[in-house]
């Protein structure tokens, strides 16, 4: 069966319950792929165990199926590119790391907490924005080996170019032109061997053959160390799409601080889930005229 020319996925961390932020961005993938005829995954990133609330994931997909939001592909609807769920799927982020490493576009850092926090607090008494001093970037490989074979700690951090810069365009931004000055070497995998966001979403987007990436503004500043790492792989590189935040009135970004943020929030005072999908469609969106009530049926269209 040949895959459809749309993937989309919406990919949230299990950390508690669904934003309404958060169920935006499903909407918006959801809607995009059935106008498209597409395929809508969800993918659960969990590769911060720490952040981890029980019970998070289920109440997750119990709240995106009360909205009317079905995925097409994820846990509990297995598909050909599962599974689905991050943490259980380690042994093929170790595996694309070796690649990176071997490859020359990665390298292990053995630089300890406390290292880095002085790096830090060197350059901020500078004044210079607080990065990562490429300390571990030019190792000799037998230095690496015998200080890996003698248990030493260690991430893996990509290599950034230092010089040039990286264009790309947003779906919903035009242009968008970002210099590598800017930019650190990246952890992609932590020292309980757990990737980052970095890696995992750029590896599993690839092997999940998402088209397009429709997620929120606050990845936007990461996205040429996702392009590099597509280009890296020699991997094509998918569609971007940033959606705006929800602010608050005062502009802050939206917070518990400042009222009801979660979907539960409203589902416990009764909101009808018809009356939240409406009101969270034009969270970025109107029609173009004076409509203002559509069912999700009438979205799609």
């Amino acid at each position: 069966m040949p895959t459809p020319s749309v993937r989309v996925r919406f990919a949230p961390s299990p950390t508690g319950y669904l934003h309404v932020g958060g169920l935006r961005t499903a909407l918006y993938n959801y809607l995009f792929a059935r106008r498209n005829n597409g395929t809508f995954v969800l993918r659960i990133e969990d590769t911060d165990q720490s952040r981890k609330v029980e019970g998070a994931v289920e109440n997750l997909i119990e709240t995106l199926r009360w909205a009317g939001i079905e995925y097409d592909e994820g846990p509990g609807r297995e598909g050909d590119c599962g599974p689905y769920t991050q943490s259980q799927r380690l042994a093929i982020y170790e595996e694309h790391a070796r690649k990176l490493i071997d490859t020359g576009h990665a390298y292990y850092c053995f630089c300890s907490p406390e290292r880095l926090e002085q790096v830090r607090q060197k350059q901020i008494a500078m004044k210079l924005p607080p990065a990562y001093d490429r300390h571990c970037r030019d190792l000799p490989i037998d230095a690496v080996r015998r200080r890996r074979e003698a248990g030493e700690a260690t991430v893996i951090r990509m290599k950034v170019p230092v010089g040039g810069e990286t264009t790309f365009e947003d779906l919903i931004r035009g242009t968008v032109t970002i210099a590598h000055k800017v930019l650190d070497d990246q952890v992609i995998v932590k020292s309980d061997g757990f990737p980052t966001y970095h890696l995992a979403v750029v590896v599993d987007d690839h092997l999940m053959n998402i088209s397009h990436v429709i997620r929120g503004e606050e990845w936007l500043p990461s996205t040429p160390k996702h392009i590099m790492l597509y280009q890296y792989f020699g991997w094509e590189v998918p569609r971007f799409a940033h959606l705006p935040l929800l602010l608050n009135p005062d502009k802050t970004k939206l917070s518990k601080r400042q009222g009801d943020v979660a979907v539960e929030d409203y589902r416990k005072k009764g909101y009808l889930k018809e009356a939240i999908i409406n009101f969270v469609a034009f969270l970025g969106w109107n029609p173009g005229d004076e409509r203002e009530i559509f069912t999700l049926e009438q979205l799609i269209q």
